[in-house]
């Protein structure tokens, strides 16, 4: 029964007690299930007189979730030429199909999601002035995959902050202590990451803590930053056991956040778990519904997941999309360092929300044009000047890139300049043949205590500039876009290969400060030779 449930670890030691008649128990490496099938299962076989002990054979266990990725195709610049999508500076799939390749296999397809590859890198973007949060570089090179098209990359660059100087934060910690938590790469490796951050904190900073397995609670209420004895302490007495009522922990820990509200500070909760809810509140319908709300309390979320084997990465991503927030798996300490110490301005601190960017291409220019990534992220074209409407938020200091693959118009083909259908009649502004331009970037942005947007807009020229002469920055996120078409098995991959995407990337890795861009190469050679087995 527990096996079939799905609930039994790899080589664990599984105990069946007897019961009430139609009531199985069932005891895994000491931790107790009740009822594991769920829903009242019941047992119609007389239970077990006595304790008995079942040896489980090592078998595969995954019931890891992700959402279905269906590639952005090519759309028509003549009849579509908005395109319209909601930033993301989620970074979690990257660490995530590092952690396969690190055991010798490739990710699942739908694990990889290209854009947040391409933003698990910091980018040497200029600075922005004094008026906007942000700045926007555009640039336009051939492709390097497909030599008749050209790529064209947009980059953000978010205001640093001095975290000496960054407002006082009111952080919840929202601990996932179930009894699926117990692995070292869970809760152990959840605790010491969390240390981590506590040792950031400051005076003016406060933190509470919460946790929940079978049932929720308050284990440190909102303490001074200062005092980290007091937080460590509660961060080592945390322990793994029971069922997780991931929604009703997530409640209390807005609840407490809300009690504590610093006006004009970072009011935060920052979940971490493996996502696998399965007590109350636990769909991931339910959970988006629950966030949504949530999130009109002026508290951002972070969600950091962890582990391997029941990790729900699809409810983890709605949790951080829906409730202005962000995401990252930490995989190991190395990654923790990297979320909590070295990014922590960018993880936690909001300078911008609801961000988004519209493409208007210039059809005398483009004639159809591909965004690459940001499945889930993309917008209706109403979308972008409807400040009700959810996007994502940029963090301070955050890079974000986007990439766009573009079929150039064939000036020999005049028949495109207008097209005719029954009804309609679809046609280019003769303005648009004397332009240089091939496209217009639209972006809006609130900041992060506003409900009205603001507008920018930057333009494009597209002079023939090769690829091989692009920015070093353009040329790494390009390689990093085609590695993850190559892990997607990509329809665009085109002329790709893992070997292309390592010439490439070693001419590309710049000052690669924490050597993350070389740790990519190193992954790349990996997949090959998984590939090559």
């Amino acid at each position: 029964v527990a096996l079939k449930a799905g609930i039994v670890k790899q080589g664990g030691e599984m105990h069946v007690r007897g019961g009430r008649r139609g009531e199985i128990r069932v005891q895994i490496d000491g931790v107790a299930v009740d009822d594991p099938l769920g829903g009242g299962a019941s047992c119609q076989a007389r239970p077990p007189a006595k304790h008995q002990s079942i040896r489980v054979p090592r078998e595969a266990w995954n019931t890891e979730g992700y959402d279905l990725i269906r590639e952005n195709e090519f759309r028509d610049a003549l009849g579509k030429p908005f395109s319209t999508f909601s930033i993301d500076v989620d970074a979690a799939s990257y660490s995530n199909a590092r952690r396969f390749i690190d055991h010798g296999q490739l990710p699942p397809a739908d694990a990889v999601r290209i854009e947040e590859m391409i933003n698990y890198f910091t980018y040497d973007y200029p600075d922005p002035g004094d008026e906007a949060p942000f700045s926007i570089t555009a640039e336009v090179t051939g492709c390097p995959w497909n030599e008749r098209n050209r790529l064209v990359h947009i980059g953000l660059q978010g205001k640093r902050l001095d975290l000496e100087d960054a407002p006082p934060s009111n952080l919840v910690f929202l601990i996932d202590v179930s009894g699926s938590m117990q692995p070292p790469n869970k809760l152990p490796l959840l605790k010491k990451s969390f240390k981590l951050l506590a040792e950031q904190m400051r005076a003016k900073d406060r933190v509470a803590i919460v946790v929940y397995a079978s049932s929720e609670g308050l284990v440190l209420e909102s303490t001074p930053g200062d005092n980290k004895k007091t937080i460590l302490r509660a961060i080592e007495r945390m322990h793994a056991g029971g069922s997780t009522a991931g929604g009703a922990g997530i409640k209390l820990a807005y609840k407490i956040a809300e009690e504590n509200f610093i006006e004009g500070g970072n009011n935060r909760v920052i979940l971490a778990t493996d996502g696998d809810f399965n007590t109350g509140v636990s769909s991931d319908a339910e959970m988006v519904r629950l966030i949504e709300e949530k999130r009109e309390s002026g508290v951002f979320i972070t969600v950091l997941g962890f582990g391997v084997g029941n990790l729900k990465d699809s409810k983890m991503e709605k949790i951080a999309d829906h409730g202005n927030g962000n995401y990252a798996y930490i995989d190991g300490i190395f990654e923790a360092r990297k979320v909590l110490v070295n990014e922590l301005g960018a993880t936690l601190f909001t300078i911008a929300k609801d961000v988004k960017i519209q493409v208007e291409f210039n059809p005398a220019k483009v004639k159809e044009y591909r965004l690459i990534g940001y499945e889930n992220r993309v917008l209706k074209k109403k979308d972008f000047d409807d400040d009700k409407k959810d996007a994502g938020e940029i963090g301070a200091g955050h890079s974000v890139t986007a990439l766009y693959e573009i079929v150039p118009v064939d000036q020999t083909l005049a028949a495109d300049a207008q097209r005719r259908a029954t009804y309609t009649t679809v046609s280019v502004e003769p303005s648009a043949f004397e332009t240089s331009e091939i496209l217009t970037v639209r972006f809006r942005y609130k900041a992060p205590d506003e409900d009205t947007s603001t507008l920018l807009v930057e333009t494009l020229t597209d002079d023939g500039v090769r690829f091989e002469d692009a920015s070093v920055d353009f040329r790494f996120a390009a390689a990093v876009a085609e590695f993850g078409m190559l892990l997607r098995g990509s329809q665009f991959a085109g002329e790709s290969s893992f070997a292309h995407v390592l010439k490439t990337a070693k001419k590309a890795t710049g000052d690669d400060e924490g050597g993350y861009r070389h740790e990519f190469v190193r992954l790349v050679e990996k997949s090959r030779e998984i590939m090559e087995e």
